[in-house]
């Protein structure tokens, strides 16, 4: 089992910036490849990057593009998500995620945090 916490999450005026973390605990950080998904009210949930177990692959929704980084810190068993020049339409709940290595699906989830960009 691994549980993910996240935290960072708040209220910010579009054009500025949040960074959100997670911390997993339980199994070994490193056998995983990290993932962040948002869910807005009303709409499903949807795909906002992912990084791979060891950092060097990293992957962005095209919404996200430019404005958001991935990065991970194995030895304090941490992923982060810097999100810059928020627009209101970035408001969601912000989940982290956490898939094996080699594996399929996403096989472990945090409880979310929550992100509101007021225009």
């Amino acid at each position: 089992q691994v549980q993910l916490v996240e935290s960072g999450g708040g209220l910010v005026q579009a054009g500025g910036s949040l960074r959100l973390s997670c911390e997993a605990s339980g199994r070994t950080f490193s056998d995983y490849a990290m993932g962040w998904f948002r869910q807005a009210p009303g709409q499903e949930r949807e795909f906002v990057g992912r990084i791979s177990w060891n950092g060097l692959g990293r992957y962005y929704a095209d919404s996200v593009k430019g404005r958001f980084t991935i990065s991970r810190v194995n030895v304090k068993r941490t992923v982060y998500l810097q999100m810059n020049s928020l627009k209101p339409e970035d408001t969601a709940v912000y989940y982290c995620t956490a898939q094996r290595v080699g594996g399929e699906f996403w096989d472990y989830w945090g409880q979310g945090t929550q992100v509101t960009v007021s225009s």
